[in-house]
């Protein structure tokens, strides 16, 4: 059981961001979920301060994330921070307006001529706090890989690796994790929806295909 704050919406359908519905074990085929409103200022105070969703995105049964990436951000994020994916300005000034907190300023470009062009994980880091530092080694190899396994982020930014299930996942010790203990979870459920639009919106315009 969780606390949301309602927006009412037309049709007689649950609309939940994706990244909720894992605690929840919901799966679209038919589940039933039940809504009940509370009635009184008491309820409404315990509800917002023990039972709001950025509360439980760490579960104190496990010491873990119960929510992360998932389904269309979790394959864009993987398709938007391999090393040769290139935005050009256009196309990045598009991207930044999708993020809240976003200060108005473009980072400089990781190629110069013959055009600008920035990196896939320049963009991605945009929507990563300020002071947040991970860093996770290829299971086969120990060392940093020329490869671009493993995974670097120093002060939110990106310095190889590309961001999978396991950095933005639901595991213990990935990005989601790190954030809630480092920032709080506000931060934590902001970060969820900076991450979900800039990947999405770049997913919808580059697109995805698989070979039947």
């Amino acid at each position: 059981m969780m606390a949301h704050r309602v927006k009412v919406l037309p049709y007689s359908t649950f609309r939940l961001n994706l990244s909720v519905t894992s605690p929840y074990n919901a799966d679209f085929d038919g589940d039933e979920m039940n809504l009940h409103v509370p009635q009184s200022e008491e309820t409404r105070a315990e509800l917002s301060q023990l039972c709001a969703v950025p509360l439980q995105i760490v579960s104190p049964q496990s010491n873990k994330p119960v929510m992360g990436i998932v389904q269309d951000t979790l394959c864009g994020i993987r398709k938007l921070t391999r090393r040769d994916t290139f935005l050009d300005y256009s196309q990045v000034t598009n991207i930044l307006f999708w993020i809240p907190s976003w200060d108005g300023i473009v980072p400089p470009p990781a190629i110069v001529k013959p055009i600008p062009m920035w990196s896939g994980k320049q963009i991605v880091s945009m929507a990563i706090p300020k002071g947040i530092s991970l860093q996770r080694f290829d299971d086969s190899n120990p060392l940093s890989s020329p490869k671009d396994n493993g995974m670097l982020i120093v002060n939110g930014q990106i310095m190889y690796g590309i961001v999978d299930k396991k950095t933005v996942g639901s595991g213990a010790g990935g990005l989601i994790h790190t954030i809630f203990r480092e920032k709080g979870p506000a931060i934590c459920s902001s970060f969820f929806g900076n991450l979900q639009k800039v990947v999405n919106y770049w997913l919808f315009h580059n697109g995805f295909s698989i070979g039947i």
